[in-house]
């Protein structure tokens, strides 16, 4: 209590002290866990006679009585037809946005990643795209959710409106003027082609990491291409600590994999 140090025994340490580390090594800047590793910790707290902790009963059904997704619908400024598939992914989206938990869709190339993203926005969102995508993206929007203003946040006069439905930006710029891009509040985060933060020593990685949001969907056909870290990367960003720590991913799963 008051913030000194106390001797644990060593079967303590024994019993619990790898799941202690992980619930560790998943704390923000702020201290705070994730809503991903919720379920370690309840488990914990129960192994150690405590009280579960706040927040577990919104996930408590996903845990003890999953009965499969809710269909969802589309939004109602959406205009189009999606497939039955592409229904089930927007399912899946709207569920976890509804949880507070990121998403990774790695549908192959082709399958519709773009439109099943678009049905998961909401005003405030920020999409992030490789350059060259930009304006299908744009046309996409407009022609998808004609209810949502998408401004193209690109170009030497480049400006973010006070308060946007859909900024689009590229990598690049998120590089540059992520000073500005974290100021903003926003409510939904997408990466396209999301294998641009592989590398989490990238500065698009560690720029992507600082942005924030309740709400983050990672688009990409090659979730990992080369190594396994690649992956650890894109789910630091969607939902940190759900994997560990970088260094003890690489020697859990990685190196043994």
């Amino acid at each position: 209590g008051d913030l000194g140090f106390a001797q644990l025994p060593r079967d303590w340490f024994e019993r619990f002290g790898s799941r202690v580390a992980d619930l560790l090594a998943a704390r923000d800047d702020q201290d705070r866990l994730p809503t991903c590793v919720l379920p370690d910790l309840a488990q914990l707290c129960d192994d150690l006679d405590a009280p579960p902790p706040p927040g577990l009963e919104r996930l408590r059904p996903l845990i003890e009585n999953w009965e499969g997704l809710p269909a969802a619908g589309q939004p109602d400024g959406f205009q189009g037809e999606l497939r039955t598939y592409q229904q089930r992914g927007v399912d899946w989206l709207l569920f976890l946005r509804r949880e507070g938990l990121g998403a990774l869709l790695a549908d192959d190339m082709g399958l519709g990643k773009t439109v099943q993203a678009i049905c998961a926005l909401e005003p405030r969102a920020l999409v992030i795209v490789p350059t060259s995508l930009l304006y299908n993206w744009k046309e996409e929007l407009e022609r998808f959710r004609p209810d949502l203003e998408v401004n193209v946040f690109h170009g030497p006069r480049r400006q973010i409106p006070s308060n946007p439905d859909v900024v689009l930006t590229s990598y690049a710029i998120l590089r540059n003027d992520i000073e500005q891009l974290t100021s903003m509040d926003w409510s939904t985060l997408v990466l396209d082609e999301a294998q641009n933060i592989k590398n989490a020593d990238s500065q698009a990685a560690r720029a992507a990491y600082r942005l924030q949001a309740p709400f983050r969907i990672a688009l990409t056909g090659t979730p990992v291409e080369n190594r396994l870290e690649e992956l650890w990367s894109q789910l630091h960003f969607l939902n940190p600590g759900l994997l560990g720590g970088r260094s003890d991913f690489e020697q859990r799963y990685a190196r043994p994999i």
